[in-house]
C-alpha cells in the first residue's frame, strides 16, 4: 500500500494503542472496593493502584517523545505496546497489593512510550487539510476510552473478577502489534541529531517526579510533612535545572522556543485545566455512584455510557469544524460546558435519581469532545515536523500533570469536607456529598479559567523555520515532504 492508501488504516492501528492507555486511567476506579477486599490492601496501597500509573505516565512522557523522534515513532510505539501488554497480564494475575502497584507503574512506562508516538504518527501521516478530522477521530477514541472505562471495569469486575480489567488489554495489544508494521509508516526526526540529552532526562525526570509525587501524596502524608516538602524542593530544583540545560543545548530535548508560540503554550494550559476537571470527576463520581447512591459496579459504569455515546458522535464533527476555522469557539464553548456540567453534578444529593445524573453526564461528554479536538490540533500545528514526538510528549505531560493536580486538589477538598461534616454528626454518605460538592465547584472554576484562556488563543501554523534554524519549505509544500518520508 502507498502512504496515501494506508493512512486511515494507520489511524485505526494507532487508535488501538491510544484506547487502552486512556482506558486504564478510569477502568480501575469502580474495581477498587473489590481489589481492597480480595488483596487485603491498605488505603495507601489502594491509592497507589491509581497513582503509580499516573506517576510514571507523566514523568516519562517527555523522554518518550524524544525517543520516538530519534529512534522511530512506529518502533517506540510498538515497544510501548509490548511493555504495556506484559505488565497488564502481570497486573491481572497479581496476588498482592505491592505486586499490583509495581505492575501498574510499569504499565505507565508502556503508556508513556505509546502516547506521544501515537499522536506524532497521526500528525506525520496526514496532510494539513485532513489532520483536524484525524485528530478529531483520535480525540473521540480518547474520550470514548476514558468514559467507557467505568462501564468495562464494572462489568468485568462483577462477571469475571477484577483481574480481567487488566488482562483484557492483552488481546488488544496483540492485534495492535500485528497490524502496526503492516499499516503504520515509520517516521523520525531527519535533522541528523541522534544524541540523547542525559542531563535533560535526569533533571526533567527528577523535577516531574518530585512534582507529581508531592501532588499525589500530599493529602496522605500532609502538605507540610518533610517528605512532601522535599519532593516539592526536588521539583523546583529539577525543573530549573532542566530549563537551564535546555537553554544551553544546541539540540535540546524540549526546545524552549516552542513555548514562545502563544498557541502552543495556550493549548498546553487548557489541556492541563481540562484534565484537572476530568480526572477528578471520573474518580469521585465513581465513588459517589457506588458508595452514596448504592449502585453496583456495572450500574455505576453504565451511568457513564451516555457520555461515551455523545463523545463518539461529537468529536469527529468537532474535527470537521476545526478544519473550517472554528478552533477558538470550540475550545471556549467546550470548557464552558464542562464548567456547567460540573455545577450540575454539584447539585446531586444522597437520593438523586438516575435521570439527574445523566444530564451532567451528557453535557460533560459534549464538553470533552468540543474542547479536546481543537486544543490538540492547535498545539501540534505549531510544532515543526521534526519535533512532533516532542510536541506530543509535552502536550500529554500537561494532561497527566493536570490530572494528578486535579486528583490531589479535589481529594484534599473531599477529605476535608468529610472530616468536618462527620465531626458535626453527619452520616458518612452526606459527608461525602458535602466534600464532593465543594470539589466540583473548584473544578468548575478551573474549567471556566480554561474557557477564558481559550478566548485569548490565536491558532497559528509552524514558522517557516525548522527547529534547527534552517529555512523550511512553505506550508503548501509539506505534502511532498511527507510523501517522501521513509515507509516500511
Amino acid at each position: 500500500m502507498t502512504r496515501q492508501h494506508n493512512k486511515w488504516w494507520a489511524l485505526g492501528a494507532v487508535s488501538l494503542g491510544t484506547f487502552i492507555t486512556m482506558l486504564d486511567i478510569t477502568v480501575v476506579n469502580v474495581a477498587l472496593p473489590t481489589i481492597e477486599q480480595d488483596l487485603h490492601t491498605s488505603v495507601n496501597q489502594l491509592e497507589w493502584v491509581v497513582d503509580a500509573y499516573v506517576l510514571t505516565f507523566a514523568v516519562l512522557m517527555l523522554a518518550a517523545g524524544k525517543l520516538a523522534d530519534m529512534l522511530g515513532r512506529r518502533l517506540v510505539f510498538m515497544i510501548g505496546l509490548a511493555v504495556f501488554g506484559i505488565s497488564s497480564l502481570a497486573a491481572g494475575l497479581a496476588s498482592t497489593g505491592d505486586t499490583l502497584v509495581v505492575m501498574r507503574g510499569i504499565q505507565g512506562v508502556g503508556a508513556a512510550l505509546i502516547t506521544p508516538a501515537a499522536l506524532s504518527i497521526i500528525v506525520s501521516s496526514f496532510p494539513r487539510s485532513q489532520r483536524g478530522v484525524a485528530i478529531g477521530i483520535n480525540g473521540a477514541v480518547i474520550g470514548l476510552s476514558t468514559a467507557i472505562g467505568p462501564l468495562i471495569g464494572g462489568y468485568l469486575t462483577e462477571r469475571f473478577g477484577w483481574g480481567w480489567i487488566f488482562i483484557v488489554n492483552v488481546p488488544v495489544v496483540v492485534v495492535a502489534l500485528i497490524t502496526a508494521p503492516l499499516l503504520i509508516p515509520e517516521s523520525r526526526d531527519r535533522s541528523g541529531d541522534r544524541s540523547l540529552d542525559l542531563a535533560g532526562l535526569l533533571t526533567g525526570g527528577i523535577g516531574l517526579f518530585g512534582l507529581v509525587y508531592a501532588l499525589i501524596q500530599g493529602n496522605h502524608l500532609g502538605w507540610s510533612s518533610p517528605l512532601i516538602l522535599a519532593a516539592f524542593a526536588a521539583a523546583v530544583f529539577g525543573l530549573l535545572g532542566f530549563i537551564l540545560s535546555q537553554a544551553r543545548r544546541r539540540r535540546p530535548m524540549v526546545p524552549l522556543h516552542l513555548f514562545s508560540r502563544g498557541s502552543f503554550s495556550g493549548a498546553n494550559v487548557i489541556a492541563l485545566l481540562l484534565s484537572f476537571a476530568m480526572f477528578g470527576l471520573f474518580f469521585f463520581a465513581s465513588l459517589y455512584l457506588q458508595n452514596v447512591l448504592g449502585y453496583s459496579a456495572i450500574k455505576a459504569g453504565a451511568a457513564f455510557l451516555p457520555m461515551t455515546v455523545v463523545i463518539m458522535l461529537v468529536a469527529p464533527v468537532a474535527g470537521v469544524a476545526v478544519e473550517r476555522g472554528a478552533t477558538r469557539p470550540l475550545m471556549v464553548i467546550g470548557m464552558s460546558l464542562m464548567a456547567l456540567s460540573l455545577v450540575l453534578f454539584s447539585r446531586l444529593g444522597i437520593s438523586s435519581q438516575l435521570w439527574e445524573v445523566l444530564i451532567p453526564m451528557l453535557l460533560g461528554g459534549i464538553a470533552m469532545a468540543l474542547a479536546l479536538t481543537p486544543l490538540v490540533d492547535v498545539a501540534m500545528a505549531a510544532v515543526p515536523e521534526d519535533l512532533e514526538g516532542v510536541g506530543a510528549g509535552i502536550l500529554n505531560t500537561s494532561r497527566q500533570v493536570g490530572g494528578a493536580l486535579g486528583l490531589a486538589a479535589m481529594g484534599a477538598i473531599v477529605t476535608s469536607g468529610v472530616t468536618s461534616s462527620v465531626a458535626l454528626g453527619t452520616t458518612r454518605q452526606a459527608a461525602f456529598v458535602h466534600g464532593f460538592h465543594n470539589a466540583l465547584i473548584l473544578a468548575a472554576a478551573v474549567s471556566l479559567l480554561g474557557a477564558v484562556a481559550g478566548l485569548w488563543m490565536r491558532p497559528e501554523r509552524p514558522e517557516e523555520e525548522s527547529s534547527a534554524g534552517r529555512v523550511a519549505q512553505p506550508a503548501e509544500n509539506f505534502e511532498p515532504i511527507l510523501a517522501s518520508a521513509e515507509v516500511h
